[in-house]
């Protein structure tokens, strides 16, 4: 039934998803322009809550649960699991008092309506996974942003997506390095169950009736520690909070 509803909901979906970004290109084009970087966060926010509540088309339920008395004026690094492109916007809307910017492939910064105006302009950390030297470039330059706006950052350690929800290996580069720059920043694990079963059968059909959640997770605090050791306590952390069973 979650396939065949998925067959007749999916093209309402992508014209809902495609229309918001197309519209709100301009939008944060203006909003940047007139506003500087407030006025385009909240237009950010906004376009980040109408891609969220596209998920609703497909009768699909978004639960995002965080339960942590995380501090707005400090740093953090979010590490979550990573299971669909869908991970996304819920993560920039709910996290979005904490100016949470991602590490994203350089690649994603061009030719996408509203995605690629916000991971050019919105303080993300393009990398390029060619090239070491920019990589490294482009996430230092954000650890200072961290260091000097107290901006916070979310990565997805996996490198890749989860396609069926079992999780893969962290890796611990790009945290190691924004740890040595911000040594005094809160480690915070966000675990993500089912976002992939929106995928499930390819980018047509998306799967209808489906329940994703997103759960903050308790603050790990990285000073004392090293990245390795933070990492591991990360990812035991999300999987012990993963469904055991996501078929």
């Amino acid at each position: 039934m979650n396939k065949f509803f998925g067959y007749i909901l999916t093209p309402f979906h992508y014209l809902y998803f495609g229309l918001i970004l197309v519209i709100f290109h301009p939008i944060q084009w203006i909003c940047l322009k007139l506003g500087g970087y407030e006025t385009h966060k909240r237009s950010v926010d906004i376009l980040n809550w109408f891609l969220t509540s596209s998920y609703y088309l497909l009768g699909n339920r978004v639960r995002f649960v965080n339960h942590q008395h995380l501090p707005t004026a400090h740093p953090i690094i979010f590490i979550a699991n990573h299971q669909s492109m869908y991970d996304i916007p819920p993560l920039i809307y709910f996290l979005r008092k904490y100016h949470a910017k991602f590490i994203s492939k350089i690649e994603l910064a061009s030719g996408i309506p509203s995605i690629s105006f916000n991971l050019k302009h919105g303080g993300a950390a393009n990398i390029d996974r060619s090239d070491p030297k920019q990589s490294i470039a482009e996430i230092l330059k954000l650890a200072k942003s961290m260091n000097d706006k107290n901006w916070s950052t979310v990565i997805f350690p996996e490198g890749t997506r989860s396609k069926t929800g079992i999780m893969k290996p962290f890796a611990v580069g790009g945290i190691a390095t924004i740890l040595k720059k911000v040594p005094h920043a809160l480690v915070v694990p966000v675990a993500i169950n089912n976002s992939w079963k929106m995928v499930q059968y390819g980018s047509f059909p998306l799967r209808a009736f489906t329940s994703m959640s997103w759960e903050v997770l308790e603050p790990i605090h990285a000073e004392g520690r090293t990245a390795e050791e933070v990492v591991k306590a990360a990812e035991e952390a999300i999987r012990n909070k993963i469904i055991a069973n996501p078929i």
